[in-house]
Formats: structure tokens, C-alpha cells, sequence
């Protein structure tokens, strides 16, 4: 589950310029939450053939925005800027998957095509800019969607290969195995990334609503032309939560 607490400081209206009398409220929300996801290849190449667990890990977000709506509309806006984490845990058995990676008895490099097990571990730290369109269905619930751009603040992408052997360069390649190899990838990842936001909320109290989203990253975690990993990642994750409002 997700717990998003939000809290908001200000509400203000102000006359609209077209002298009908129109008020347009503003308010300002403080988030905290949890997101819940995975960072992975959609769909799953068909060197993966089997994912053999998954951990989402405790991804934390905190944001502050603010909504303006029109009183005598259901149309309105949220913007916003939010820290958050997105990462998971998880372990594939794949074949003939590309595959860099440093023995871990110190014998050096090996680069090919890996059949085996793999284990890789995601923790990306975000400031994200979120801006999403409001619509109120009635006093109690409102859904959204917008898009959002994020900036890694600090990232984290490794893992290991084990149980498993290589062959060199490609799948006709010279056989090895291979006990254990580490690979860690992190001063590779994207810095700019961007996406799709969609949600609802359900206001449970006149200061208490519940609310969840989901984020959908259009652009994978590591640039186009990065060669140690050939096809791309990306991050799709979703948030449960609770918001105070006034």
C-alpha cells in the first residue's frame, strides 16, 4: 500500500477577467508516499525467459503542488515538483542474454551472450515536474492526467550473473562458464526522463480524500546509444495514497 499525506497550506480566489462574476480557487498541497513499480523492458525480449522474483523496495515521494480550478467548471489544473524514488529488486533466468559483467574472482571482463540467471538491483532518486489536467466528477471524486519530467538526483542499477556461461561475443561464440559476475551500470543511467501521469482521487472526508496514480516513463533509463544493455528499460510504477485538504 501507499500512504500519501497532503496538506493544504492556502486557499485564495480571485475575479476572473471577464466580469461574469467567475471564481477561481487555488490550492496549495504538501504529498508524502510511497510509489510501487518496476523498472523493466516492455515487452519482455525473448532472451528473458522467466522472472524468478521481484522486490519493489521502498520507494519514497514527496511533493508540493498546487491546483487552480474554475468554481463554475469540473475543469482544473495541478502542477506541481516532487522527490521521489522509483527501484525494485529482481532476479530472471535468461538465454543468450548481451551481457558485461566482472568476474568476481578477479579474472576480468566478460562480455557475450549470457545464458543463465540474473539478478539486478534499481534504485533511482528523481526531482519530477508533474503538470496534469483535473476534471471533477462530482464533490467526492476527481480523476487526472497530465505528463511529467524528471531529473536523476542519484541512481543505482546493478547486479550479477551466476549459475550459467557465456559465450563469447554471440551465441556461436566460445563457451565459458561462469561462476559469478557483477556488473554496475549506475553512472550510465539517463539523467532526463519523461512521462505519462493518469489518476483519481475520492474525497472521504471534507478534509480527507484517497487517491492513487500511475506513471508511465516514455524514455528509457539508460541513453540510445549504450551498448551493455541492448534493449530499453523503463520506469512504470503506481501510488496508493491518503490527502488532507482544506
Amino acid at each position: 500500500m501507499t500512504l500519501v499525506i497532503a496538506v493544504s497550506a492556502m486557499t485564495m480566489t480571485a475575479q476572473d477577467n471577464t466580469g461574469k462574476g467567475n471564481t477561481t480557487s487555488w490550492n496549495i498541497r504538501l504529498s508524502a508516499g510511497l510509489n510501487l513499480g518496476g523498472t523493466a523492458p516492455l515487452p519482455l525480449p525473448r532472451e528473458i525467459r522467466a522472472i524468478e522474483g521481484y522486490s519493489p523496495g521502498m520507494n519514497l515521494s514527496m511533493e508540493c503542488s498546487a491546483e487552480r480550478s474554475i468554481k463554475e467548471s469540473p475543469w482544473g489544473i495541478r502542477w506541481g515538483i516532487r522527490i521521489e524514488t522509483k527501484g525494485m529488486s529482481a532476479k530472471a533466468r535468461t538465454k543468450n542474454y548481451h551481457m558485461e559483467a566482472w568476474n568476481t574472482d578477479g579474472t576480468g571482463k566478460v562480455q557475450g551472450a549470457w545464458t543463465g540467471k540474473v539478478k539486478t538491483a534499481v534504485s533511482n532518486t528523481y526531482l519530477t515536474l508533474p503538470v496534469v489536467a483535473v476534471y471533477n466528477i462530482n464533490s467526492r471524486w476527481n480523476v487526472s492526467a497530465g505528463a511529467y519530467v524528471s531529473w536523476l538526483l542519484k541512481g543505482k542499477f546493478t547486479g550479477a550473473a551466476y549459475d550459467g556461461y557465456i559465450r563469447d561475443q554471440d551465441p556461436t561464440g566460445e563457451k565459458a562458464d561462469v561462476i559469478c559476475a557483477q556488473y554496475d551500470f549506475s553512472n550510465s543511467l539517463r539523467r532526463f526522463n519523461w512521462g505519462l501521469q493518469a489518476g483519481g482521487e475520492y474525497r472521504v472526508r471534507e478534509h480527507i480524500a484517497l487517491f492513487a496514480n500511475l506513471q508511465w516513463g516514455m524514455n528509457g533509463i539508460f541513453p540510445s546509444d549504450f551498448g551493455c544493455v541492448t534493449f530499453e528499460i523503463y520506469p512504470i510504477y503506481g501510488t496508493l495514497g491518503v490527502t488532507r485538504l482544506f
